[in-house]
């Protein structure tokens, strides 16, 4: 792989992965379009991963390092007995919320009825090759739908009186399952679902964001270590077959633009202007479309 291709490639990881866009359905676009197959590749896509794992990682850290701290608190008054579930904190709180929020996933691994042993991440990876590529842009619209419908029900229809700053049980599960379809479906954006999904729950906008990206971390993570494992089966000597310059060069830019994409959302969110990646991904959704019966 040249160097300019992983730079490419890591732009759009890191932009795509935290901004409602959708960063496997821009990969797949990018793919079919300059022609890199990173199906026969999938070491680099780890790669990428990492980048966007470590840009969270640094921007929430001081979040993450409570939530830590707090688990072992809690484990602690568990084993004394002095745990209630009516007086938990707000990050007792996000730490069961977020396990809730996780559950969904593991019905990526179930078996699909009448198949032959095929679950829903098999057919992931099957959807984001190029022969779906209308299906991608179909994706992309619905994502534009979601993040639509967020923004004019949290802004609109719910009292700013009636407004969460706090998840339940309900929130979480319902948030966990549209990242669920966001891992199944390339295009349908992970960050902009789960965000939606919020605020049509009548969560602030600031908490459903960072509920999100906070819950993108063991995703982003588990993600990387299932195509590591197919990586490590597949290829021989990926470092190799890559070369470690252009590694190196896909980790650092995914992680720095990831960083950079972090703090654009964040502030167009506080400055309502998330319709912004509604129109965007409505336009781009469009045009993969088109394109893939045109070609």
């Amino acid at each position: 792989m040249k160097v300019i291709e992983a730079i490419i490639l890591g732009i759009v990881q890191g932009l795509t992965e935290f901004l409602p866009v959708s960063s496997s359905g821009h990969l797949s676009i990018v793919k079919a379009l300059m022609g890199v197959d990173l199906e026969s590749n999938l070491f680099m896509n780890v790669m990428l991963h990492i980048g966007t794992l470590v840009a969270v990682i640094i921007c929430y850290r001081k979040l993450i390092a409570r939530l830590i701290i707090e688990f072992f608190s809690m484990i602690k008054d568990i084993f004394t007995g002095k745990f209630t579930f009516k007086k938990m904190n707000d990050s007792r709180n996000m730490i069961f919320m977020l396990i809730i929020a996780l559950l969904p996933l593991f019905l990526l691994f179930i078996p699909l009825p009448f198949t032959d042993g095929v679950n829903l991440k098999d057919l992931a990876e099957v959807f984001g090759t190029t022969p779906y590529l209308w299906l991608v842009g179909a994706s992309l619209i619905l994502t534009s739908v979601f993040l639509t419908l967020g923004i004019v029900l949290n802004k609109y229809n719910i009292p700013r009186n009636r407004i969460k700053t706090r998840y339940n049980a309900f929130d979480a599960l319902v948030v966990g399952i549209a990242q669920c379809f966001a891992a199944v479906l390339s295009g349908f954006s992970r960050s902009g679902s789960t965000l939606a999904v919020g605020q049509m729950r009548g969560i602030d906008k600031q908490t459903a964001l960072d509920f999100s990206f906070v819950l993108g971390i063991p995703s982003i993570f588990a993600a990387a270590v299932l195509e590591l494992k197919d990586a490590v089966s597949a290829e021989a000597n990926p470092i190799s077959t890559i070369g470690i310059l252009p590694i190196l060069t896909g980790i650092v830019v995914s992680a720095v633009v990831g960083i950079g994409a972090i703090k654009l959302f964040k502030w167009m969110l506080s400055k309502d202007r998330t319709y912004i990646f509604a129109i965007y991904t409505a336009a781009v959704g469009l045009a993969t479309v088109i394109y893939s019966f045109v070609r």
